[in-house]
C-alpha cells in the first residue's frame, strides 16, 4: 500500500519533525532489541521499516524491492555484514545510503572500507544522531533539517531484550563449539552494550578473548548462562 501511495505521489513530504518521511529503511539485524530501537527511530522520523535477521533474508528482501536506506549489523548468524555492504556499494543503481552498525568500534574501519557511508555505534538511541547520520549519508544531502527535541532518546521494549537472552540461553544449552561460540560472544556483547549491561558485556567479551587465545570456554559459558538466567528471572511470573 505504501509503495502504491508513493507511486501516485500521495506520500507526505519530509519535514523538520519527520525528515525521513517517504523513505524505506531495511534493517539487517539479528538482535530483536537492537532492531526495536531502530524501528522506533525510523517511525519517529517518518520512515517505513523492514527487517531481515540474516544475510539470506536480506538478499530475499533486496531481490523484491529497493529500499532508500540499508542499515547493516556487522555480526550476523550467517556471515559478516561487511560482505553485504560491499555488494550494495557495487550495485547499480546503488542504494541511497548504506549504514553499518556494531557494538564493537573495531568494526568501523572494516565497514567504511567495504563501502558504508557511515558507521553507527551501539547503543543506537538518539533520534537526532540517527537522523543526522542517515541524512548526511544520502548523496543529495539533508532533505529536511531535523528539529532538535528535548528528549530524543528511544527506549526499546524490554520484552525484545528477553527474547534475545532466551535465544542465547538455548544456544549455550546446546553445547556450542567453534564458530557458534564466536557468534554467541559477539551477539551477547552487542546486546549487552545496547542494554547498558556492563557485567554481561564484560562476560561476553571475556568469552571472545578466551576463544582468541585458544583457552577453555566452559567457565565463560557457565558465567554467561548464570548472568542470563538472573536477567530472565526479573519481572518473570512466579
Amino acid at each position: 500500500m505504501d509503495d502504491e501511495l508513493e507511486h501516485f505521489g500521495l506520500v507526505r513530504s519530509p519535514s523538520p519533525e519527520r525528515p525521513l518521511q517517504g523513505m524505506t529503511v531495511l534493517v539487517v539485524e539479528d538482535s530483536r532489541f537492537a532492531s526495536e530501537a531502530v524501528r522506533l527511530l525510523c517511525l519517529r522520523s517518518g520512515a517505513r521499516i523492514r527487517r531481515a535477521d540474516t544475510l539470506a533474508a536480506a538478499h530475499r528482501h533486496l531481490a523484491v524491492y529497493r529500499p532508500s536506506v540499508v542499515v547493516v549489523d556487522l555480526g550476523l548468524p550467517d556471515g559478516n555484514g561487511a560482505g553485504l555492504i560491499a555488494e550494495l556499494d557495487r550495485a547499480r543503481p546503488r542504494v541511497g545510503a548504506i549504514l553499518a552498525m556494531s557494538g564493537d568500534e573495531a568494526g568501523r574501519e572494516q565497514a567504511l572500507a567495504a563501502g558504508a557511508d557511515a558507521f553507527l555505534a551501539k547503543p543506537i538511541e538518539s533520534l537526532l544522531a540517527f537522523q543526522q547520520a542517515v541524512l548526511g549519508a544520502l548523496p543529495e544531502g539533508p532533505v529536511s533539517r531535523p528539529r532538535a527535541v528535548e528528549s530524543d532518546r528511544v527506549a526499546p521494549d524490554p520484552i525484545s531484550l528477553k527474547d534475545d537472552l532466551s535465544l542465547m540461553a538455548e544456544a549455550i544449552g546446546a553445547a556450542p563449539r567453534g564458530e557458534d561460540l564466536d557468534y554467541i560472544a559477539q551477539f551477547l556483547a552487542g546486546v549487552a552494550r545496547s542494554a547498558h549491561d556492563r557485567d554481561l558485556e564484560a562476560a561476553a567479551r571475556g568469552l571472545a578473548r578466551a576463544r582468541a587465545r585458544g583457552e577453555g570456554t566452559r567457565a565463560g559459558l557457565d558465567n554467561l548462562a548464570g548472568l542470563i538466567a538472573e536477567r530472565l528471572k526479573v519481572d518473570s511470573p512466579v
